[in-house]
């Protein structure tokens, strides 16, 4: 997503909370951690120290602000800010080994230099690391009654992503999968991520249900958004915006949005079929699906779902009025920001 003007040192002080995270550790386990800390792009592969750009911080960046929307101190949420952070990218340990990715933002990935038990038990540690995080809303003194329902709400987004996951792999190779399947599998997998920060926000400011449930269909129509913009971007993407080869998921038959919608409305979706069962699809095989993607109104499709999305997005926004309370409407102009940045976005 790109990123809105918005506080300059947000993504720094959710950076923050998320090293705070982490506990001291005795020497001989020390690496246990460092090797989570390359993974999050603080050390270099021989896990050294290192400055890196924390990226836009979106998920946790939405906690706080949030919160901040719901009339809550966005002070109080940074411990939640930084578990989803972390578990967001608990998860992204995970993805690498099961997609078998050996790249991940230009730099191996953790698994790749240290093998697959290690991927595994670093992402298992990352993973009760976030947890950690959320515990240390009590010391900065949100009350007990707020942080067990977090806990609870923040335990349901990892398993609803635990089941994208699952549906993201039984759905390898299956050309048969519809529309409403693949609605389903990145609801869980990318948008109940974004729904949960947006709710969870709220929930550490004490907000009542409607509000929480607004911000919740906020996030998760967002995050629907996102990912088929995403879809859109993987086929038709400008290589020099994207920073990927051009129709990069049509080579790596990624069966995304367009194709399955090409896979049910296309005249000649049997030869779509035919490439995509092919292991290593060649220049002119790819320009084939691209114009049956075409004849079929695949980009066209995604790109009004993905509107519809939004708009639903942003309508869930709106139905919170505004507040006269100034810094609670400012909060609400910069989650409105970066939802109106996604619709249409070029990278």
């Amino acid at each position: 997503m790109t990123q809105p003007e918005k506080q300059p040192d947000m993504r720094l002080r959710i950076q923050a909370a998320m090293r705070a995270a982490f506990p001291q550790a005795e020497e001989r386990v020390a690496r246990f951690y460092a090797m989570q800390e390359y993974h999050l792009g603080w050390r270099n592969e021989q896990l050294v120290a290192c400055e890196s750009d924390p990226g836009k911080l979106i998920r946790p960046q939405l906690v706080l602000l949030a919160c901040q929307a719901s009339g809550g101190d966005p002070r109080l949420a940074l411990p939640l800010a930084a578990g989803i952070q972390l578990l967001h990218d608990f998860t992204l340990i995970h993805d690498d080994i099961e997609d078998d990715s050996d790249m991940r933002r230009g730099r191996p990935t953790l698994w790749h230099l240290w093998g697959l038990a290690q991927g595994i038990n670093a992402g298992d540690g990352m993973f009760v690391i976030a947890h950690l995080a959320i515990h240390q809303l009590a010391d900065l003194g949100v009350p007990a009654e707020r942080i067990l329902p977090i806990l609870r709400r923040f335990d349901e987004v990892i398993l609803h992503v635990c089941e994208g996951q699952f549906l993201d792999i039984s759905f390898e190779g299956d050309l048969s999968i519809s529309t409403e399947d693949y609605l389903a599998m990145i609801g869980r997998k990318t948008a109940i991520l974004i729904d949960g920060s947006a709710a969870l926000g709220a929930m550490v400011a004490g907000a009542d249900a409607v509000t929480v449930a607004a911000l919740s269909t906020f996030g998760r129509s967002l995050g629907l958004a996102f990912q088929i913009e995403d879809d859109i971007l993987g086929i038709w993407g400008e290589p020099e915006l994207t920073g990927k080869p051009r129709a990069a998921d049509l080579y790596r038959r990624k069966v995304s949005l367009p194709i399955v919608h090409a896979l049910g409305h296309a005249a000649d979706a049997a030869t779509l079929a035919e490439i995509y069962r092919q292991p290593d699809p060649n220049d002119a095989a790819v320009e084939k699906v691209l114009a049956i993607l075409d004849q079929a109104g695949s980009r066209a499709y995604c790109a009004q779902l993905a509107a519809e999305h939004h708009h639903a997005a942003l309508a869930a926004l709106e139905s919170l009025g505004r507040s006269e309370v100034a810094t609670v409407q400012v909060a609400r102009d910069q989650i409105r920001a970066i939802a109106e940045s996604l619709l249409g976005r070029q990278a």
